[in-house]
């Protein structure tokens, strides 16, 4: 992988330190208000594209201490990848010009757990979460931990991206976004890098 563009390393390091003050209880995002909103009312411009887990106890705005129009945000249970997500993240690096990507796994998560239990079966519901959770364990077997295997999940979704994706690939190429693959952990509240 090419090296991290100044400008993304700027933005990780600004998120993380973000995930510090949500941690000690000290948020200090100040666009939050409807003036935020009225200023951002016909542009926007994120500076980091997160893909993170439905989950309602992960909420990136909050664990990164950002405001309005700070992150383009595309939540989906278990960061399962399809051509909807997929496409999303492409507006966020071709339209939004985003230099960051954040892949954000979690502990504790549901798909995780649930794509454990149901394998190699197909269930009749969440079929297509369930087929883009399969592909880590594919060969390998049934993990031991779910929390491991979200993280496995996480690098595997990077994979994908990149595998599926021109205008993604080209981008990190060109070293226009970097790709930061994410873990939350529900008990310290600490966003850690893979």
């Amino acid at each position: 992988m090419n090296r991290i563009p100044e400008i993304a390393k700027q933005e990780l390091e600004k998120l993380l330190n973000g995930n510090k003050n949500f941690i000690n209880g000290k948020p200090t995002a100040q666009n939050m208000c409807l003036k935020t909103l009225q200023n951002l009312a016909l542009y926007q411009e994120p500076y980091a594209c997160v893909l993170s887990c439905s989950d309602s106890r992960v909420v990136p705005e909050i664990i990164f201490d950002c405001g309005i129009g700070e992150l383009f945000v595309v939540r989906v249970a278990g960061i399962a990848v399809g051509p909807n997500v997929k496409e999303s993240i492409e507006y966020a690096i071709k339209k939004l010009h985003v230099p960051l990507l954040i892949l954000l796994g979690h502990d504790d998560c549901g798909v995780m757990k649930f794509a454990n239990e149901q394998y190699p079966e197909i269930p009749e519901h969440f079929q297509s979460i369930i087929k883009s959770v399969y592909p880590v364990i594919d060969g390998k077997g049934k993990f031991d931990c779910n929390n491991e295997f979200a993280r496995k999940h996480t690098l595997w979704v990077e994979e994908y991206l990149l595998n599926h994706s021109d205008i993604i690939r080209s981008a990190v190429e060109n070293n226009k976004l970097y790709i930061a693959k994410c873990h939350f952990d529900h008990n310290t509240g600490k966003v850690e890098l893979i």
